[in-house]
Formats: C-alpha cells, structure tokens, sequence
C-alpha cells in the first residue's frame, strides 16, 4: 500500500466518526474507554471528548505536573488533550495535533466549551509536527503512531520536539509476531490499527534510533485480550471491530476464523515511556 493511499483512508474514516457518519466502536463509547484503563474520574471530566477511540490510556503512570506543556500526537476530539489540560492548570499549556479538519473542528468547539483556553489543536501530520524544537515537556499519544506509514519520522519528531530530558508516554499497537499476508494488504484493517502495526522490536528500534532513552513497557497486552475486540461475535459477520475499535471488513477473506486467530496471537497494546 503507499503512503498517500494509507494516510487518505486514514483522514477519511477518523473525519467521518468526527461527522457522526460512522461509529467508532460498538458499545458505549464508556465502556470502552474503561476497558482501556480510563478511570470514572476521567470520563466525567473528558465528556464528550470520548468518541471510544484508542487502545489505552497513554496518561495512567505518567507525571505531568502543572505549568508543564504536553503534546498530543493524533488529538481527535480532544480526549486526552483535556485530560492532560486538566493536570497542567492554567500556567501549562496543551497542544493537540491532528491532520483531519472534521476532528480539529470538533475539537475547538470541546476547547470552546470546556473554556479551555490554554489548549489548542493545530493541524498537521505526526511525521512532520507543527511545533518547535525542544519545547515540549511531554508528549503523549493514543492509539496513532501505528497508523503512521513512516513511523520512523515520528519517533525522531518527537525526540525533536522534546525539551532536554523531557518525557513521552504512549499507548499503541504492535507485532509480536508477523500478520496473515492477508491482513498486510487489507486497508481496512490498516485503518483499525492491525497491519499497519510494527513488530515490537522494529518498534522499539525506531524510538531508540531516533535518541529516545530509558525506554520502558509498564503494560503490555497479548492478542489473546484483544480478541473480544477483533472479533466480539466471531468472524463470520461482514465486519468486526479492530483493536482500535474501528470498523474491519473482512468480507475478502477466504478463511476469516483463521486469520483472527492468527493475528490475536500477533498483536499486542503496549503503553511505552522514556524520555530525550
């Protein structure tokens, strides 16, 4: 697959769940995010910010103080964005980079109503952020690197943006083993964060290469968790949810019960720290 045609269908899917047009997962959008480690607290105060996206709570374990800047790679509606806002009070700031107008307008008018006027969500792409250098002194991110075609390039815009000894903290979706060459080609589930995911070890070798350090895995996965997301009732529908609860059609499948249960033996989430 290239690129472009990566990215297109990408902005296009994440645009429509903006929209209302398409839904981001099956059950209430709650209940996802509390199976992903989001505490009652932070529902409450994220609200309609949470669309039942992601794969993981990148902010559990994390020590963003006030007065901090943190940046969110892949802010959709703001999620995430209005939780760290919530932690750096009003002599920190948050900036939210998303590369779809649907979701950055959406996210403004959370911003607008929450009066959240020190959080602000600029348009762009994770490969090449809209931020200066050695800035920042957190950047998180949900569900979204593996998204990214290149995510090489990202690993290095975030060691860019960083400040000197500054942290990063994201949730994501990796291989612990290569997919069914079925699934590698399949853009659906590039979309819903399956083949677009790395192995662990080319995951961590990115970050690493780029000068991130003390990298760490306090939490990891195993496909076998993720299954009831893959597949809540079994393969032989048209569609199932992905692990990043999006939408998977499996329909060009030729053995669909077995890719399943090959790719919930290769996928993992994992949350991965450390710092420039």
């Amino acid at each position: 697959m290239k690129n472009e045609t990566i990215t297109a269908a990408v902005e296009e899917h994440y645009a429509a769940v903006a929209r209302g047009e398409a839904s981001a997962c099956g059950a209430p959008v709650d209940d996802v995010a509390r199976s992903i480690g989001y505490s009652d607290e932070e529902l409450a105060l994220a609200g309609d910010a949470n669309l039942g996206l992601g794969c993981g709570n990148p902010l559990a374990l994390t020590e963003i103080k006030p007065g901090m800047t943190v940046l969110d790679l892949g802010s959709g509606a703001g999620f995430d964005a209005f939780l760290a806002w919530n932690r750096v009070g009003l002599a920190g700031q948050v900036i939210g980079v998303d590369m779809t107008d649907d979701m950055l307008a959406l996210a403004r008018q959370n911003a607008e109503k929450r009066g959240a006027t020190n959080v602000e969500f600029r348009k762009g792409f994770i490969e090449s952020l809209p931020v200066e250098s050695d800035t920042v002194d957190y950047v998180i991110s949900n569900c979204v690197i593996n998204l990214s075609a290149d995510k090489p390039a990202v690993f290095r815009e975030i060691f860019r943006v960083l400040k000197p000894g500054a942290h990063f903290a994201v949730s994501d979706i990796v291989l612990l083993k290569s997919l069914p060459d079925e699934l590698k080609s399949n853009i659906s589930a590039y979309v819903g964060c399956i083949s677009g995911a790395s192995l662990l070890t080319e995951y961590l070798g990115a970050a690493l290469t780029a000068g991130l350090r003390d990298l760490s895995i306090p939490r990891i996965a195993h496909g076998c968790d993720l299954v009831k997301s893959l597949a809540p009732d079994g393969m032989t529908t048209a569609k199932s949810k992905s692990c990043c609860s999006s939408t998977v059609s499996i329909t060009s499948l030729k053995n669909p019960d077995a890719v399943v249960r090959e790719a919930a033996e290769a996928v993992a989430s994992i949350k991965l720290h450390g710092r420039k």
